[in-house]
């Protein structure tokens, strides 16, 4: 055992539609774009992946949102709610919440998204080109040149703790031979 995990969970049964939350959709990259992406392998191009740690735990919520303390855990007092200030795991919000999150990020750059999937972002210069494909947490990244991938990913390590994984063996279930 490495080491132990807690995790707070909101109880998404609770939550009400137009209360709580308004949208709940994120999307995730398609197997094609995720496919395709691979094939750079092939060209030799250099494909990285990237862990985002904590993932629903980076955007503020914008509809007030309360909730018990979790059990066994007394604060202030025997029944004091809580106000949530972030998104967490367990609210419908959050996914589409972290995704708009990481969007932002990506787009303040000079990414654009795929118009075809969402979370495939290109990022085109006169020699080079990016792409990033994001599915939940994880993040597979390709660059027709070596030198600029180091860039793109201390850019993310400043806006979201992220575990470099390298080059990836296994994606979604997928075997990754370079």
């Amino acid at each position: 055992m490495d080491k132990y995990k807690a995790r707070l969970v909101a109880k998404r049964y609770t939550q009400t539609y137009g209360v709580d939350y308004f949208e709940t959709f994120s999307p995730v990259a398609q197997l094609n774009s995720i496919r395709i992406l691979f094939c750079c392998v092939n060209m030799e191009w250099p494909l990285f992946q990237l862990d985002v740690k904590n993932a629903f735990l980076y955007e503020d919520l914008k509809e007030q949102v309360y909730m018990e303390q979790p059990p066994r855990y007394i604060a202030q007092g025997e029944n004091t709610i809580c106000k949530v200030r972030k998104t967490i795991y367990g609210l419908k919000k959050s996914p589409r919440a972290r995704f708009e999150k990481f969007s932002m990020v990506i787009s303040s750059i000079e990414y654009a998204r795929c118009h075809s999937d969402h979370p495939v972002f290109v990022r085109r210069t006169n020699s080079d080109l990016v792409i990033l494909v994001v599915y939940v947490d994880d993040i597979l990244q390709t660059r027709s040149s070596f030198v600029a991938l180091v860039e793109i990913k201390e850019y993310l390590k400043r806006h979201f703790v992220m575990k470099d994984i390298g080059k990836p063996r296994y994606f979604l279930g997928i075997e990754v031979a370079h």
